[in-house]
């Protein structure tokens, strides 16, 4: 996660740079059930409204939990589908709470009702996040249920009401960049906590979409609403956090909007930038499925690491035996093509292997979303490069990625 709010605040009001921080486990984002009431077009996890067997029952999951805090995880993102279809999703995030875990409830909100708000505001979640797509029409076609964008806005107020921490996250598309701005003036007039915008990634129902992603343009255009939207803010004493997800390639260029905007706090934010590290897929953030599969992230639910149902989470995760995980914890990566060739490669870690992967086999690929140009990532004058269009279907025939020919 990149911490918009956070970075642009150290430039309003410099400090010291502080070392990089260690993580003393992995954040697990915990898919505890797959069913879900709305079928959205970009979901990674193909949820349905059916129940899916061999997901964990209670007792496994306080057995895995206990493992967790063993093993020092600090966070629990407890998710779905729908988590709220769960029948015992209070019992677990009241264990949760009570054994000192950050805990947090990813939701899409349409299940926030005034039949369970004061449930969920006795557990004492940390935050509650719900996905907004857009606004209302936008929003009920991508979820393919109408209603489906006033139930969320309702259960997030109904949040607030409580005293629960509340944020919205926005999935960019081509479909949906238009509706950017709208959405951020819904989020301020309703003085909402946070805003996350998630970059597209190909896996689950997202990968057969993929041929909607936005266009680079399109991207770096939704960055810099986001940027000129949070520095204003935070100018007029409005701090409300701003992040985003799955493209590692935003701290770059929050580095070249400060060359432009605070240059003299450029080489405190680029120091702030590398101990930060970018993509932390296999290192500081995991997965777990509904099924107790271990996964590097939510992302990569082709690839399994184990099962909790069989061995430990700490078993498996302390493992360095496969190859895959073991390139994640290599410093730097083993990326190729522009990627290894780029400046900002101790930034942004690499960026988003998962989208490689989909889109070449191969994990070590360059990252075919990256939207920085060659020059801003410094590759040199002399390299000899091939043009890869992107399959027919992408949208444009000027949407390409190029590869350094070693």
């Amino acid at each position: 996660m990149f911490r918009i709010t956070q970075y642009m605040q150290t430039i309003l009001n410099p400090s010291p740079v502080p070392p990089a921080r260690n993580p003393p486990g992995p954040v697990v984002i915990w898919n505890l059930i797959r069913r879900c009431n709305l079928t959205c077009k970009h979901c990674y996890s193909i949820s349905a409204d059916v129940d899916f067997p061999g997901e964990l029952t209670t007792d496994q999951i306080f057995h895995v939990m206990d493992d967790l805090k063993q093993f020092r995880v600090p966070v629990l993102i407890l998710s779905g589908g729908e988590p709220l279809l769960r029948p015992d999703i209070f019992d677990i995030s009241r264990r949760a709470k009570a054994m000192g875990f950050y805990v947090g409830l990813s939701s899409n909100g349409t299940l926030i009702n005034e039949d369970n708000i004061q449930q969920i505001a006795d557990i004492g979640y940390d935050y509650v996040g719900v996905s907004l797509d857009g606004i209302r029409e936008t929003h009920d076609r991508f979820r393919q249920k109408k209603g489906a964008f006033d139930a969320s806005l309702h259960g997030m107020e109904l949040c607030q009401q409580h005293g629960i921490k509340v944020g919205a996250r926005f999935t960019l598309t081509q479909d949906n960049s238009h509706e950017l701005d709208p959405l951020l003036d819904i989020i301020a007039e309703r003085n909402i906590d946070k805003f996350y915008l998630s970059h597209l990634n190909y896996s689950g129902r997202g990968n057969r979409h993929r041929k909607h992603d936005v266009f680079h343009q399109t991207t770096r255009t939704a960055m810099n609403r986001l940027f000129e939207r949070c520095w204003d803010e935070l100018n007029r004493g409005i701090v409300r956090e701003y992040v985003t997800g799955n493209n590692d390639a935003d701290g770059p260029f929050l580095l070249q909007w400060a060359e432009r905007n605070a240059p003299d706090q450029v080489m405190a934010l680029r120091q702030r930038l590398i101990n930060w590290g970018g993509n932390s897929s296999g290192q500081n953030i995991s997965n777990i499925d509904n099924l107790g599969n271990v996964h590097p992230d939510t992302f990569w639910w082709n690839y399994n690491l184990g099962n909790v149902k069989d061995e430990p989470f700490s078993a498996i995760w302390s493992r360095n035996t496969d190859p895959l995980m073991a390139g994640f914890r290599q410093k730097p990566r083993p990326v190729e093509g522009r990627c290894a060739h780029c400046q900002h490669l101790s930034i942004c870690g690499g960026n988003t292997r998962v989208r490689a992967y989909q889109l070449t086999g191969n994990a070590w690929a360059e990252d075919p979303a990256c939207y920085l140009d060659d020059d801003e990532i410094g590759l040199p004058q002399n390299y000899s490069a091939e043009r890869i269009p992107l399959p027919s279907n992408s949208g444009s025939a000027n949407r390409i990625t190029t590869r350094i020919l070693d």
